[in-house]
């Protein structure tokens, strides 16, 4: 097997397409590349399904984000025979994909580790001192901060940014956080710059530790939870 060049850590990018085109073209990943989406390919912005068939066509990897695991869980619903109530937003991307993106979404991990870059990729954060296998399904999907008693919270008033409490062992990539925005420690890369919400989306290029961005079309969404 042939050593990737580069690992390339893309942002969340919430359905939209012409933003992640237009960071893919600055990008110019070679076959040799891997690519790795942080979660959150789809609600809120334009074009959901098309993000999804994207990543999907480039062969690309992506953990599980809460955006994706809502319009999942709807969809699981249904199956079952019931009707859930869901987010006008949501509803309207769980309508449009086909069964090869529900099939690909399903199998989304919910974190993901490259280890010849020390690298753990996650969609929210994680509770310092925890294995990745023990934390908490709702902290990897929703985390924000870390309460006093060092519980995880997605509420940003309820304490600190986790990143300023993690020492590692691995260096992790996640996003989730745009209120936030760019976060860059010793060990984590928080990478939600928030293009949905009309500002940038970002990667992160491995060896060489470089970010790159690509600022948004416009504003698709009033930035919220």
């Amino acid at each position: 097997m042939i050593a990737a060049q580069r690992t390339l850590f893309v942002g969340d990018v919430h359905g939209c397409l012409d933003e992640l085109q237009a960071l893919l073209k600055k990008l110019a990943p070679s076959s040799a590349d891997r690519l790795i989406f942080v979660g959150d390919l789809v609600a809120k912005g334009p074009d959901s399904e098309g993000v999804v068939a994207l990543v999907r066509e480039l062969g690309a990897q992506s953990v599980l984000g809460n955006h994706d695991d809502a319009v999942l869980r709807y969809r699981r619903a249904q199956q079952s025979g019931k009707e859930p109530r869901l987010k006008p937003g949501h509803l309207a991307v769980a309508r449009s994909l086909s069964e090869a993106d529900w099939a690909w979404l399903e199998q989304r991990p919910l974190f993901l580790r490259v280890p010849e870059h020390n690298v753990a990729v996650v969609h929210a954060g994680v509770v310092p001192g925890k294995a990745l296998e023990a934390q908490a399904r709702d902290d990897l999907l929703a985390m924000r901060t870390l309460r006093p008693d060092g519980s995880a919270s997605s509420r940003m008033e309820d304490g600190d940014l986790w990143t300023a409490h993690y020492k590692g062992p691995e260096h992790v990539v996640f996003g989730h956080n745009a209120i936030t925005g760019l976060q860059r420690t010793s060990f984590a890369s928080g990478l939600d710059t928030g293009c949905v919400y009309g500002r940038a989306l970002t990667a992160l290029v491995l060896p060489e530790n470089t970010l790159v961005s690509v600022v948004a079309k416009r504003a698709y969404k009033d930035i919220g939870p």
